[in-house]
């Protein structure tokens, strides 16, 4: 009598179970997070860390340890990352500033890497029908770490797409943080430097920084075109 009463109950909390891990209410949760982390940004306006400077009772290497944390939790909130990396360089300089960035990319890329991994995955593989998207999933399938480094060095695609996609493929998670740290430093170093030199627009470094991010950025406007009509092709 006892265990015929309590297998109801117990056939509820499985399905009820079933039904809060399925890959469907993990992608809520996903999109739920997001979009909490989004309206974040919106409300508290990290940008106006460029206007109002740091805190000054964090100093030395205690500030680019918060600030590296707060860059990558500002990442997953789809805060750009060069306005960041500007951040970075104005308040730390060119040194201390590159390593607080790339400490911070590499750590909000690896929050939104896992995030996709565990909640996005297991929905959004089967959705894969479309040709680029087929074509993005089996080059970062088959070669992460190259195509991970080349999306970083050649910054075209939105730093969070790249994330997302990475983790909807069969990526590993050491070739997609490698490829992060090492394919982001050329990038953000300009960024960087160009936000420690900001108050001297006319000197070298500067007009060094900002000739790189033109190029970049025309760099992977080409590789963009190219791979485009290489797709049309296929």
């Amino acid at each position: 009598m006892l265990d015929t009463a309590a297998t109801p109950p117990q056939g509820l909390v499985v399905r009820c179970t079933r039904v809060l891990l399925s890959p469907w209410s993990r992608l809520s949760l996903l999109v739920l997070l997001l979009v909490a982390a989004a309206t974040c940004v919106l409300l508290f306006e990290p940008q106006r860390l460029l206007a109002d400077g740091w805190p000054p009772e964090l100093t030395g290497t205690a500030a680019v340890c918060v600030f590296a944390v707060a860059y990558g939790t500002c990442t997953v909130a789809f805060v750009p990352r060069p306005l960041l990396n500007l951040a970075a360089g104005a308040l730390f300089g060119s040194q201390a500033g590159l390593a607080a960035a790339v400490a911070g990319t590499v750590l909000g890329a690896g929050a939104s890497f896992g995030l996709g991994r565990i909640l996005g995955q297991d929905a959004l593989r089967p959705l894969l029908r479309g040709r680029w998207l087929k074509a993005a999933d089996g080059q970062l399938s088959r070669h992460g770490f190259r195509s991970m480094l080349a999306v970083r060095l050649f910054p075209g695609v939105p730093f969070a797409a790249a994330n997302y996609c990475a983790a909807v493929s069969k990526m590993g998670w050491l070739p997609f943080l490698l490829a992060t740290a090492l394919g982001s430093v050329p990038n953000t170093a300009a960024y960087v430097i160009a936000g420690a030199r900001a108050d001297t627009p006319t000197s070298p470094a500067f007009l060094l920084a900002m000739g790189f991010i033109a190029v970049s950025g025309l760099g992977a406007a080409a590789v963009a075109w190219r791979k485009r009509h290489r797709l049309r092709g296929n």
